[in-house]
C-alpha cells in the first residue's frame, strides 16, 4: 500500500492498481493499492519488485519520500492501528473520521460506543501535541488561545481569529491547524526554516544584510532542536505519563512516539486540563511537564487537528439545533 499527496484524483488507475482517497480525511491522502500481476506468481509480482514498479511509475510526478505518511498522519492528529488499543471509539475521535455510525449496526463494540454517545460522557480524546522546551517562545496562536482560556473570546479582536485557524465566529479555545500548518510552525521551531536576511546599515553608511548573524542564530536553533528531540524520543515512548507539574497530576499518556525529525506526539489527555469543557480548568502557555521516566520539564503544546468538529462541556460532538419560525 501507497500514500500519494499533492493530488486528490483516484481515477483511472492502470492495471494492477487500485487508488482511493483516504475515507479518513482528505489531508491523509490518497492510497493506492498494488496487486500481483494476473495472479502470476513470478518475481515481477513479488511486493518488493511492485513496489519499484510503482516508485518508477510515479517518479516523474511525485517524488518518493519514505517516512512522509508516518509525520503527517502525527502532525493530523489521526491515531491508527496499536495506538487505538484499549480504548473506545470516540476517545480515539472515530466518529470524526467516518469510522463510527450512530445509525446502523451491529459491530463490535457497538453497545459501548453507542452507551457512551447517547448517555454517558468522553472526558479523554487522542490529541496533537508539539513539545517544547520551557525556554522557547510560545507561537502566536498559543499566546491567543491562553488568553481566550483565561478572560474570554472577547479578549481579543475578529482579525486574530485567523491566528486560531478560524475566520469567523468564536473562537476555539484551542488553535485549530492543518497538518501543513503544524509542519510549517514545527520547521520553525526546529530551525528548519531559515529567516529572511535583515537590512542595516554599517558604520561607514553602506547597506549590509545580516545572514551571518541569522545563520549562527539558525544553526544554534538547529543544534537545540536536534537536542531536545533526542531528549523527548527517551521519554516520549507510548503509555508514558504525562504529568502537570502545577499539582502533581496526570494529564495524558503518550499513545504514540513523536514522529521522525519532530517532537510531534499523539497523546490520550483529559480534555479539562485543555480548556476544552468549559470548567475551572485550563491549559496554560506557562505549563511545565513530565513525560514518562524524565526529570527534565518540557511545555506542550496542544492543537486541535481541522477535522475536529466542536465538542461541548460532555466532551462529545456539539449538536446545532436548528430553530423553528
Amino acid at each position: 500500500v501507497h500514500a500519494v499527496y499533492g493530488t486528490l484524483n483516484a481515477e483511472g488507475t492502470p492495471p494492477g492498481y487500485v487508488a482511493a482517497i483516504d475515507p479518513r480525511h482528505p489531508s491523509l491522502g490518497m492510497r493506492v493499492l498494488s496487486m500481483s500481476n494476473d495472479g502470476n506468481d513470478d518475481e515481477s509480482s513479488t511486493p518488493e519488485s511492485r513496489r519499484e514498479q510503482f516508485e518508477t511509475m510515479m517518479s516523474g510526478y511525485f517524488p518518493p519520500a519514505n517516512g512522509t505518511y508516518s509525520v503527517i498522519r502525527k502532525l493530523a492528529g489521526v491515531a491508527e492501528g496499536t495506538e487505538l488499543t484499549g480504548k473506545t471509539a470516540l476517545e480515539c475521535n472515530q466518529e470524526f473520521l467516518n469510522a463510527v455510525s450512530f445509525a446502523k449496526g451491529c459491530y463490535l463494540g457497538q453497545e459501548l460506543t453507542a452507551r457512551s454517545q447517547h448517555t454517558g460522557s468522553i472526558r479523554k480524546r487522542i490529541l496533537p501535541l508539539i513539545v517544547v522546551d520551557v525556554n522557547t517562545e510560545v507561537p502566536r496562536p498559543w499566546m491567543m488561545a491562553h488568553m481566550i482560556q483565561e478572560m474570554g473570546p472577547d479578549a481579543i479582536g475578529p482579525d486574530s481569529f485567523l491566528d486560531l485557524g478560524e475566520g469567523v465566529g468564536t473562537p476555539p479555545p484551542l488553535p485549530k491547524i492543518s497538518a501543513p500548518g503544524a509542519g510549517g510552525i514545527v520547521a520553525m521551531l526546529m530551525g528548519s526554516v531559515l529567516p529572511l536576511p535583515k537590512e542595516g546599515e554599517s558604520d561607514d553608511g553602506q547597506t549590509v544584510t545580516a545572514t551571518e548573524e541569522s545563520s549562527e542564530n539558525v544553526a544554534n536553533l538547529q543544534k537545540e532542536g536536534e537536542r531536545l528531540m533526542e531528549e523527548v524520543a527517551s521519554v516520549a515512548v507510548p503509555g508514558a505519563k504525562i504529568v502537570d507539574k502545577k499539582d502533581g497530576k496526570t494529564i495524558g499518556k503518550v499513545v504514540s512516539a513523536p514522529a521522525p525529525g519532530t517532537t510531534v506526539l499523539l497523546a490520550q489527555m483529559r480534555l479539562d486540563r485543555m480548556g476544552l469543557l468549559g470548567g475551572e480548568e485550563m491549559w496554560s502557555r506557562t505549563n511545565r511537564i513530565l513525560i514518562g521516566d524524565g526529570t527534565k520539564e518540557l511545555r506542550y503544546l496542544p492543537f486541535m487537528p481541522l477535522w475536529w468538529s466542536d465538542i461541548g462541556a460532555d466532551g462529545k460532538e456539539k449538536v446545532v439545533e436548528e430553530s423553528s419560525e
